[in-house]
């Protein structure tokens, strides 16, 4: 018999007994159906902090800032010294705690760390309002764009690489506010920045929006380029005394994005050697996700057990199956077909109910899927936009196509083995 015969017959076998193939197969269809459903709820969700995880920082780079030392004798706050001119307070860092400022020199001493290939500062700039046309003005809270952050656009494109053009890309928040007819509107249109400088004269400056992005879970601030950075913190420090503007909270520092665990680690440990801290976006979200995909995985768990249980009753089926069947083993063996030859029709005939539970299963989960996230989009999570709850991958389908149908053919093994060691003999007196 050749196997295009053995599977042919093995598909006309398994409906034979239509009931009991058809209780195994919905067995089968919870698990596959479950376990569709909890793959895509981890790949949406992953998906989605990713996404916001870029849109705060790329996976190889490194905030680096200069905590200042506590005392090694006392909990207590330690004994006030002046401070020197490279050691004044930024202001900024986690409550209660005072972070330097970094200076040029300190730049230098980053970018000479083994494993650092680059190193800027982050500068910080407090406009009053942006305005357009005469609609009035707004306030205005920016974001300076760090590096390697990727923006969720909701029209037009990303800033210009290298330009000497003042760009920025606004929130969808700020559309209508400013005046815009829509977000597409907005594309290619100028506005005006105003920001008061340490005389505290007020001067504006020109830029053109050239993106509309959508809010993130951290804020729906706009966006600038460095040549808008770049001229919004000169016009702010116009009147500082020159050997206070090279003066930085922070500094993001590049690291090769194929650097292994190790050795990040081993840069943040040269970092704190040298005197500064390097926190990577990994150590800010990494421990969500974390707990996200934990989450995932025992869902997934439930799943497989359901499957399992599915296994047993593919066991159960092919079992009376063979019991049912032994004379017909008999006469096959009596006509010359060989053990392994019947071995491979009662374990294709598994095969065959796993895929057909787990194809249906996969595809009634895709289709319930789609209809909760268009839903869910609609309505609860409509202020998270860009968020899609369930996503489904064409490896994700086939993994679960493939994982089930192995379930299958392990839970087959015994009932097919029982078949092919029958003796045709005995099993054509079986009464």
């Amino acid at each position: 018999m050749r196997y295009i015969d053995i599977l042919a017959t093995a598909i006309g076998n398994s409906f034979r007994s239509r009931l009991r193939t058809t209780l195994t197969v919905i067995a089968i269809f919870i698990g596959a159906f479950t376990l569709t459903i909890t793959n895509g709820l981890g790949a949406g969700i992953n998906d989605y902090i990713d996404n916001q995880v870029a849109s705060i920082g790329a996976p190889d780079v490194m905030n680096v800032t200069k905590p200042v030392e506590a005392t090694d004798d006392t909990d207590g706050p330690k004994p006030y010294e002046p401070a020197g001119p490279s050691e004044v307070s930024s202001g900024t860092g986690r409550p209660g705690a005072t972070v330097l400022a970094l200076t040029d020199d300190d730049l230098d001493a980053i970018r000479a760390i083994d494993g650092i290939s680059a190193a800027e500062p982050l500068v910080a700039v407090a406009p009053d309002y942006v305005e357009y046309g005469d609609d009035g003005k707004f306030q205005l809270a920016v974001s300076p764009l760090s590096a390697g952050v990727r923006i969720d656009l909701a029209a037009g494109s990303d800033f210009t690489e290298g330009t000497s053009d003042n760009q920025i890309i606004l929130p969808t928040t700020y559309i209508e506010t400013l005046g815009f007819e829509s977000n597409a509107d907005a594309v290619g249109k100028p506005v005006t920045i105003g920001i008061t400088n340490a005389l505290g004269e007020q001067t504006t400056v020109e830029a053109t929006v050239v993106g509309v992005q959508n809010p993130t879970l951290f804020g729906a601030s706009p966006t600038l380029n460095q040549a808008l950075t770049s001229a919004l913190y000169d016009a702010q420090n116009v009147g500082i005394p020159a050997d206070s503007t090279n003066q930085y909270g922070s500094a993001t520092a590049h690291f090769d994005p194929e650097s292994t665990d190790a050795q990040i680690a081993a840069i943040k440990k040269e970092l704190v050697d040298a005197g500064y801290s390097g926190t990577t976006v990994a150590d800010q979200i990494g421990t969500f996700q974390s707990v996200i995909d934990g989450i995932i995985l025992v869902l997934n768990a439930f799943a497989v057990i359901a499957l399992l249980a599915a296994g047993f009753g593919i066991i159960n089926t092919l079992l009376m199956s063979v019991q049912e069947r032994t004379r017909e083993i008999g006469l096959m063996k009596a006509m010359g077909m060989s053990g392994g030859r019947i071995f491979a029709l009662f374990s294709t005939e598994a095969v065959f109910i796993g895929f057909l539970g787990s194809a249906i299963g996969a595809g009634v989960a895709m289709l319930v899927g789609g209809v909760i996230s268009r839903v869910l989009a609609n309505g609860l999570l409509k202020d998270l936009a860009g968020l899609q709850i369930l996503t489904f991958t064409p490896a994700a389908i086939g993994t679960v196509l493939l994982l089930v149908m192995g379930i299958a053919f392990v839970a087959a093994v015994l009932p097919a083995s029982r078949a092919a060691r029958q003796s045709p003999i005995d099993s054509l007196r079986y009464e």
